[in-house]
């Protein structure tokens, strides 16, 4: 169906970095027309790496709410499905460019930031 981005920096340094509530530095959000979720998910963590790569980021904890592309990208879970494959090289081969970058899988309600952007990128899409 519909699909869509969302993503929030937030540098690391402030002391309410962890806040689900703490105002970003940075947003990502793009309507990706239609997708499967899991193309979604990807696209996203692929995004959040660009963007980290962009603001010189040596030191990266992506947070991310889809249990999905954490496990997959952590190598706990294959790649089964080979339109996805993809975005997981794309994804390691930005890896290697961010020289300290943790990837862990939080609950969706600590994500809200990042979940309401990719939502108001599909109200956007929709006109």
């Amino acid at each position: 169906g519909p699909a869509s981005l969302g993503a929030v920096l937030i540098d690391g340094s402030r002391a309410d970095a962890l806040s689900p509530t703490a105002p970003p530095d940075a947003t990502i959000s793009e309507a990706l027309g239609h997708q499967t979720n899991n193309v979604a998910e990807w696209s996203g963590f692929v995004a959040a790496l660009d963007a980290a790569i962009e603001a010189g980021a040596h030191d990266v904890e992506i947070r991310a709410d889809s249990e999905l592309v954490v496990k997959q990208f952590n190598g706990i879970y294959r790649v089964k499905a080979p339109h996805l494959v993809g975005y997981l090289r794309q994804a390691q081969e930005k890896a290697r460019r961010i020289p300290r970058l943790r990837v862990v899988h939080v609950r969706r309600e600590e994500n809200g930031q990042a979940d309401r952007l990719a939502n108001e990128a599909l109200d956007g899409a929709r006109g």
